[in-house]
């Protein structure tokens, strides 16, 4: 995790202290519930608690590991240190690592989840504050980068809204994917260890039991996590791509935010660059770059192999982290984009009239034209805009074949821009509902 990419609140999820704590919750409440089934005695599961709010000490953690090179065996040490190696032998008691290791890291996903949705409500909430503000106000669509028909700036913070909303969704399904707990034993057998061992750990930390576990909680459901998070990135860059379209020079459609004091170019003055949102493509390659590891990782050997265990040591807190922060800036570029009104209106009209081929094109047949003259009858014309610089309407007025079906009322009314917004308020309705 790179600071410059990092919010503290992510970070703390993955930090060492957030994990220690999390794994003693784990044995503390297995102790419990063996103590409830008579396994192990009362005193002593109550005697684990003495070191509920002791702060683990992580060096000290790590030395020991040094020898035993196993991280679960360190803690559990140091964790004896702390209430007494005599109370501390029923600590652990007919579990397997991963029963702690995997329950931490499903409870640190949907820990992370929810505030990757938090990000996400605020994301929404500033497109459809700009959608609102934008609903009408007219610009160019593009098909192939090239002018295509008339829309309006609210539409395009709809679509984005409606993608990203699509996102949530995607992204709750997928916490509660992960949001299961296994205490199952060493090959998912409950040999050694009641299954209401795990149901009272998983109702206490608010996950649900894995139905059926091997050594491991299955990785598909982690693959799907990951995965969604990759969606969302490329969403992210979606929006981010549209914006550094919008802001080069001979488009100039709309911007970044440009601060009082802030430099653009090491060696050009004049330069004001769409930073942000360069930065923001390059973070969703990265958390995109997670999710083929993650799918690799389902296939484990037998009941479990640890190939996966070092893949998400380093993708669960750099996918959540920096996608975290990607949306976090994503907000921001959204809630202060300087929109261009005038320039949009200005590039529309930069071909005179051209936008407006369909219409004329669908007039022509509705007059008896074959759709295949009408065509050849409206590009012919178009092509003079294109090459010449003519003013299209102008052209179809001095064009006999045209005039011949339809009279020069008739062709202007296809040059109404209003008739490419007539059901923008229908479009609106179906993003946002009544709040439209």
């Amino acid at each position: 995790m790179i600071p410059r990419y990092s919010r503290p609140e992510m970070v703390a999820i993955w930090s060492p202290e957030t994990k220690f704590r999390i794994w003693f919750d784990i044995e503390a409440h297995a102790c419990d519930a063996q103590a409830a089934l008579g396994v192990i005695p009362a005193d002593s599961a109550a005697a684990v608690w003495k070191a509920q709010d002791v702060e683990f000490d992580i060096a000290r953690i790590d030395e020991i590991e040094a020898v035993t090179r196993h991280d679960v065996i360190a803690f559990l040490t140091h964790l004896a240190e702390i209430i007494g190696h005599d109370e501390a032998r029923f600590v652990h008691q007919g579990m397997t690592s991963s029963d702690v290791l995997d329950t931490t890291f499903n409870i640190q996903l949907v820990r992370a989840a929810d505030l990757l949705l938090a990000d996400l409500d605020a994301l929404l909430a500033a497109l459809k504050r700009r959608a609102m503000e934008h609903k009408h106000t007219i610009r160019i669509g593009r098909s192939h980068g090239i002018h295509a028909e008339p829309t309006t700036m609210g539409l395009t913070f709809a679509r984005f809204f409606a993608e990203m909303a699509r996102n949530r969704t995607r992204l709750e399904a997928a916490r509660a994917e992960v949001a299961t707990g296994a205490i199952s034993g060493a090959v998912g057998t409950f040999a050694n260890i009641d299954p209401a061992v795990e149901a009272h750990v998983c109702a206490r930390l608010g996950l649900t039991p894995e139905p059926i576990s091997t050594q491991v909680i299955p990785r598909d459901r982690h693959a799907m996590f990951f995965a969604t998070l990759g969606v969302i990135a490329s969403s992210v860059e979606n929006i981010a791509t549209e914006i550094r379209h919008m802001q080069r020079t001979e488009v100039l459609e709309a911007e970044e935010f440009f601060s009082k004091g802030q430099k653009g170019s090491s060696a050009m003055p004049h330069k004001r660059n769409p930073v942000l949102t360069e930065n923001l493509t390059g973070l969703a390659r990265i958390v995109r770059g997670m999710v083929t590891p993650a799918l690799e990782n389902v296939t484990l050997w037998h009941e479990r192999d640890i190939s996966h265990s070092s893949v998400e040591r380093m993708i669960g807190p750099d996918a959540t982290v920096t996608l975290d922060f990607a949306l976090a800036r994503l907000t921001g570029v959204i809630d202060k984009l300087v929109i261009y009104p005038d320039t949009m209106l200005a590039n529309m009209n930069r071909f005179r009239g051209l936008i407006h081929s369909q219409r004329v094109l669908l007039a022509l047949t509705q007059k008896g034209v074959s759709r295949e003259d009408a065509y050849t009858l409206v590009q012919r014309n178009a092509m003079k805009v294109w090459e010449q610089g003519r003013d299209f309407q102008t052209e179809l007025l001095a064009d006999p074949d045209v005039r011949a079906a339809l009279s020069e009322a008739e062709l202007a009314e296809n040059f109404d821009i209003a008739h490419h917004t007539k059901h923008v308020d229908t479009i609106f309705e179906r993003v946002f509902g009544s709040a439209a």
